[in-house]
This record gives structure tokens, sequence and C-alpha cells, in this order.
């Protein structure tokens, strides 16, 4: 497939597949959705009661989490479309009666930030790489997030 002519947002989501594909996870388009194809599963421009959100993480054919994708020159401006971003995670998505998704990311393909929504004051920061899909399944087994953790952790 040819780089050649892209304009900056489908340059972003190549490198965003690509990490995606070396984090475990199976890129599909909108139209052959296969939930079930594995462990993890980010379908791209998944329909939403808001609008098509960049991609959708599935885990264990449920969905987890919203990827939203800017041009890298948006880099220095990622946080603020976590409103976009957060409002993707708390829509209804297509077929399906789902509660609010708890992990969020933007990402230019170059930086990354992740929020985890299940925090007590959730915020993002940013990430190397995108979770594999195994460590969304272990976040979501515990009943405490990490920083909720921190909270209590004992004294020294």
């Amino acid at each position: 497939m040819s780089k050649v002519n892209q304009n900056p947002e489908q340059i972003a989501r190549d490198q965003i597949d690509a990490m995606l594909l070396a984090a475990g996870w199976l890129v599909q388009p909108k139209n052959k959705i296969d939930i079930h194809a594995g462990v993890g599963v980010a379908i791209r421009e998944y329909q939403t009661d808001v609008g098509p959100a960049d991609y959708v993480l599935f885990v264990d054919q449920k969905p987890v989490g919203i990827i939203e994708a800017k041009r890298e020159e948006e880099g220095q401006h990622l946080t603020q479309v976590e409103d976009q971003s957060r409002a993707y995670a708390e829509s209804k998505l297509k077929y399906l009666n789902n509660a609010p998704l708890p992990f969020v990311y933007e990402s230019t393909g170059i930086l990354t930030r992740f929020t985890d929504y299940r925090d007590p004051k959730p915020r993002s920061r940013p990430v190397f790489y995108f979770h594999q899909p195994e460590t969304f399944s272990d976040l979501l087994s515990k009943t405490n997030t990490l920083r909720e953790r921190l909270h209590s952790f004992p004294e020294l």
C-alpha cells in the first residue's frame, strides 16, 4: 500500500494501526466486524450515538475503550481533545447496551495519552504504547485501580 499523498489524519491512523497490531490487537474496519476474532479487537470508525469513534477497543467481546486519533501536528494539543474522547467513551455504541467505557486514549501515532476513568480523580498521562488486551483484562479483574490502591498504601 502506497503512503504517497496521504493526508495527515490517515498517516496517524496507519501509525496507530501498526502500534495496535504490535501490542496484540486485531484491527478491523467497521464493515467487517468480528469481535470474536481474538482476545483484543480494535474496530475503526465504530458508530456511537454521538458520531463515529476513531477506534473502539473490545476485550473478550466486551467494549472497554476508545482511541481518538489526531494528526501529528495536534500532538501538543492532545489534552484539549479529552472532552471529545470522554464523550465517545460515555456514549452508547451501535448495537450494544454498554456502560461508559473506562479506558481512553488520545494519539497521534507519535504521542499517546491514556486515561483510566475508573480512577478517583481521572486524568490523562503520557504512555509510550497502547496496553495489551491482556493488561486490560487484568486491570478490569481488580476491584480497585492503581491510583485507588496507592491511596490505601500502608504507612511505613
